[in-house]
C-alpha cells in the first residue's frame, strides 16, 4: 500500500508491509504454530495446530505414520499434516507428493485437499489453489475450514467480497472462529472500510488474545482512521507476544516515522534487520536518515537494498530523492529512469523523472554528457553497445531514444499503454541486439526509425 504523494519529489513510502500475512500466509488452519521449544515442553503430538518447530512435528508424524498399528485414517490425517510441516520447512514438492498420494489412495477426504490448496495459494498458484479448495467445500460442505481458506484464496486475488462471503459462511459455521474474523478484517481493510475491519479485529483478538499478527494488522487500521496512538499500543503488543517477527518491528517504525520520530524508528528497523534482512526494511530505514537529512547515510541503506533485490523498485525512487536533495541531479535522474523502468505505472516515479529532467536541462547539467549512450561503455560487453560507444552520433542517437522514451512513459494515462510502450521498447533493443552485425541490419537507420516511433508516440 502507497501513500498519497502531494508533491512529485517525495519519496514513496509503505503504511505497513504485514496487514496482508494474515490472508497471504496464514496457514494456521491446517498446519502447526511455530514456537520457540524447551527441553521442559511435553512431547509433540502429531495433529493439526500443533504448537511445534516443523523439525519436531515431522518426527512425530513420521512414528505415528511407520507404527503397524495406526488405523489408515489417522495413518492420512498424519500424512496430511506431515506434509504441511514438511512445506513449512521448505520441502515444498515432497509436502505435494505426500498430499497425492492420500488423495490417491482417499480421493473424499476433504482435509488433503484444504491442505493442497493452502499450499498452492501460498506459492502464489491461484488457479490451482481454488481448484483444490472448491473440492474441498464440496466434500465438505459444512466445514467452516474450508471456506476461511478459500475466502483466503479470494483475498489474494484482490476478490474482496467474495472473500468477505466465505468468510461469513464460515463464521455462520463456526461463530468462535477467530482466524475467519481477523481474516474477514484484513478484507475489509483492502476494501477501504477499516471501522469494519476493526470491529473483525477486535472481535478475533477477543477470541485469541494470543494472535501477535492480528494486533498488527489491526494497528495498520487504525492508522488509516488517523489513530496514531492505537498503532502504537498494537504493534507493542504485537512485538511483545512474538519478538521474533521482523514485520512487526518494521510496522513500528512506519508508524514512529509517520510521527517524525525517526530515531525510534531507525532502533525498530534495526530490530527488523538483525531478525531478517530485506530490501523493504532497509530502504525504510533509508527513508527515515532521510527524514533526519542524513542522505549518506539514507543512499548507503538503498544501495544495500538493491544489492539484495536489484528490482526493488521503491529503493531506487527513493534513493534518487537523496540524491537530488544532495545536489546529485544525473545519479537522481538515473535512479528516477530505473524506478520507471522497473514500474511504467508508478506516476510517483515518473513526475519525479520529468521534474528532475526539467532542473537538469534548466541547468545545463547534462552539455557536457549530452552524447554519452544510456548505459555505461566502460562496462559495455555487448558488440552493439561498443559501436555505439565508438561512434558520437550513435551515442547521441540512442541517448535521444532513452530520454524519448522516459518522456513518453511519464505522459502516459494509464499503466495499460505505459507497459505496452516498455515491451516495446524491450523488443526494440533485444532485436538490435540479436541483429547487428548481419546482413542487412542496418544500425544507425533502426535507431532513427525508433526514435521516430517514439517521438510518433509522445505525439511531438
Amino acid at each position: 500500500m502507497q501513500a498519497p504523494q502531494s508533491e512529485p519529489s517525495r519519496i514513496m513510502r509503505k503504511s505497513t508491509f504485514l496487514l496482508a500475512a494474515t490472508a497471504v500466509l496464514a496457514f494456521t488452519t491446517f498446519g502447526p504454530a511455530r514456537a520457540a521449544e524447551t527441553a521442559a515442553e511435553p512431547p509433540v503430538v502429531c495433529a493439526a495446530l500443533t504448537v511445534a518447530t516443523p523439525e519436531r512435528l515431522i518426527e512425530s508424524c513420521t512414528a505415528l505414520i511407520d507404527n503397524p498399528a495406526t488405523p489408515d485414517a489417522d495413518r492420512f490425517d498424519a500424512i496430511i499434516t506431515r506434509a504441511v510441516a514438511l512445506h513449512n520447512s521448505g520441502q515444498t514438492a515432497k509436502a505435494l507428493a505426500e498430499i497425492d498420494a492420500v488423495i490417491a489412495k482417499d480421493p473424499a477426504r476433504a482435509r488433503a485437499y484444504r491442505a493442497r490448496g493452502e499450499i498452492y495459494r501460498q506459492m502464489g498458484q491461484i488457479d490451482r489453489a481454488f481448484e483444490a479448495l472448491n473440492e474441498a467445500v464440496r466434500l465438505e460442505p459444512d466445514n467452516a475450514n474450508g471456506y476461511e481458506s478459500r475466502g483466503n484464496a479470494f483475498n489474494n486475488s484482490k476478490k474482496y467480497d467474495r472473500a468477505i462471503e466465505d468468510y461469513n459462511e464460515a463464521l455462520r459455521l463456526k461463530p468462535d472462529f477467530a482466524q475467519a474474523f481477523s481474516d474477514r478484517g484484513a478484507a475489509w481493510y483492502f476494501k477501504g472500510e477499516y471501522q469494519k475491519a476493526i470491529d473483525d479485529y477486535n472481535e478475533a483478538i477477543r477470541l485469541e488474545p494470543n494472535r501477535a499478527r492480528t494486533y498488527t494488522n489491526r494497528g495498520a487500521a487504525f492508522r488509516k482512521l488517523g489513530r496514531p496512538d492505537r498503532a502504537l499500543e498494537d504493534d507493542a503488543a504485537a512485538i511483545r507476544i512474538d519478538p521474533t517477527q521482523p514485520e512487526f518491528f518494521d510496522n513500528r517504525g512506519l508508524h514512529l516515522a509517520d510521527n517524525n520520530d525517526y530515531d525510534r524508528a531507525i532502533a525498530d528497523y534495526d530490530e527488523a534487520i538483525k531478525l531478517r534482512p530485506e530490501a523493504k526494511f532497509l530502504t525504510n530505514r533509508g527513508d527515515a536518515y532521510q527524514g533526519k537529512k542524513d542522505y549518506d547515510r539514507a543512499i548507503s541503506d538503498y544501495d544495500a537494498a538493491v544489492r539484495l533485490d536489484p528490482k526493488f523498485q521503491r529503493a531506487y525512487n527513493n534513493r534518487g530523492a537523496a540524491y537530488r536533495k544532495k545536489g546529485d541531479r544525473v545519479r537522481a535522474l538515473q535512479d528516477y529512469a530505473t524506478a520507471i523502468r522497473l514500474d511504467p505505472g508508478d506516476k510517483t516515479a515518473a513526475a519525479n523523472h520529468k521534474e528532475i529532467a526539467l532542473e537538469v536541462e534548466r541547468l545545463g547539467a547534462l552539455m557536457s554528457q549530452k552524447n554519452l549512450p544510456s548505459f555505461n561503455c566502460a562496462t559495455a560487453k555487448r558488440a552493439v553497445e561498443k559501436a555505439i560507444c565508438a561512434d558520437p552520433e550513435l551515442a547521441r542517437l540512442d541517448s535521444d531514444i532513452n530520454g524519448m522514451f522516459l518522456r513518453v512513459i511519464a505522459d502516459q494515462p494509464n499503466r495499460r499503454d505505459a507497459l505496452k510502450l516498455t515491451q516495446q521498447q524491450r523488443d526494440f533493443i533485444a532485436k538490435r541486439n540479436a541483429s547487428f552485425g548481419k546482413r542487412g541490419y542496418d544500425l544507425r537507420v533502426a535507431m532513427e526509425a525508433r526514435l521516430k516511433a517514439l517521438t510518433g508516440a509522445d505525439g511531438y
